[in-house]
């Protein structure tokens, strides 16, 4: 018999409250975005009281502008998240049932276009009070690690977003007829990849741990772009690695393309995690680049 984990006894519900016809829940999801923005503040405001960190002891904001900059990330993650699952990920479904773009409770928010909305957040936020943009955006990625590793664990607690089916001796018998369904003889227990727990250690907790030594004992700050560079490119190579053990969006799997690819040819190609980290890591290239030629000048 085939050696793998149950997955364990786990409510997406921390608790419920009942109050009339009326139900109010606390899920573990939304414990993860709320801890993840409480930890990114606070990473923030210590870093900028202090100057020590910054290019000529002079940080780019005051601490108090954390709490309105939060604000504009926030909706930048909702709105960003929500419009790149659907443009994305169900263009099509989408554009038949428009209405439904607008139902985020019933699930379906993209990373890449969360971190696009962050991205235009954090430079409108930046133009309106003349903040420096490079400044402004390697406070920010130091501070994202945390909510992902938060959002992961909730992934795995919710059952969703698990992976491709294994025969590893970790892989995890995830509940639920569409994770049991991988063509597995009648009575067996389908084992699959726990990718959601690869994606929070390797772009939550190694990720970050790298982002915060690099702040706090390698001077990052005092090169702008330096730790941008690093968050874009190192959670686009984590994604693009873990999207091999991920089991891809349905629509994009079908008896031809098992594996859910959305750019292929003859068999070989990339799924759309993959297309879309690759101008993630590029980009995080040419900062770290531009970092690395800016200390040189200076030096």
């Amino acid at each position: 018999m085939q050696a793998m984990i149950q997955f364990p006894d786990l409510s997406p519900e921390i608790f419920s409250i009942s109050l009339g016809s009326f139900e109010f829940a606390l899920r573990w999801y939304a414990l993860a975005y709320i801890t993840g923005i409480v930890i990114a503040w606070r990473l923030a405001v210590t870093a900028l009281r202090r100057p020590a960190l910054w290019p000529a002891h002079q940080p780019p904001m005051k601490p108090q502008q954390v709490e309105d900059l939060l604000t504009w990330i926030i909706l930048g993650v909702i709105l960003g998240g929500r419009l790149g699952f659907v443009l994305f990920y169900q263009p099509a479904y989408y554009m038949a049932h428009p209405a439904e773009i607008l139902k985020i409770w019933q699930g379906g928010m993209a990373f890449h276009g969360g971190l696009i909305g962050v991205v235009l957040a954090t430079l409108i936020y930046a133009a309106r009070h003349n903040i420096p943009k490079l400044q402004i955006a390697d406070l920010v990625a130091h501070t994202v690690a945390p909510g992902l590793l938060l959002g992961r664990l909730a992934n795995f607690i919710n059952a969703e977003l698990w992976g491709r089916p294994t025969d590893l001796p970790w892989g995890v018998a995830f509940p639920g007829q569409a994770a049991q369904d991988c063509g597995q003889a009648l009575g067996e227990l389908c084992a699959r990849h726990p990718s959601q727990l690869y994606e929070a250690l390797m772009e939550g907790l190694i990720l970050g741990a790298l982002l915060l030594y690099l702040a706090w004992r390698r001077n990052a700050f005092h090169t702008p772009g330096r730790l941008l560079g690093v968050f874009l490119a190192g959670y686009g190579l984590a994604r693009f690695i873990v999207e091999f053990f991920r089991q891809p969006d349905a629509q994009f799997v079908s008896p031809g393309n098992p594996l859910g690819l959305a750019w292929h040819m003859g068999g070989f190609g990339l799924t759309q995690g993959q297309a879309l980290s690759l101008p993630m890591i590029a980009i995080g290239l040419y900062f770290l680049l531009r970092a690395r030629r800016t200390a040189r000048s200076t030096a």
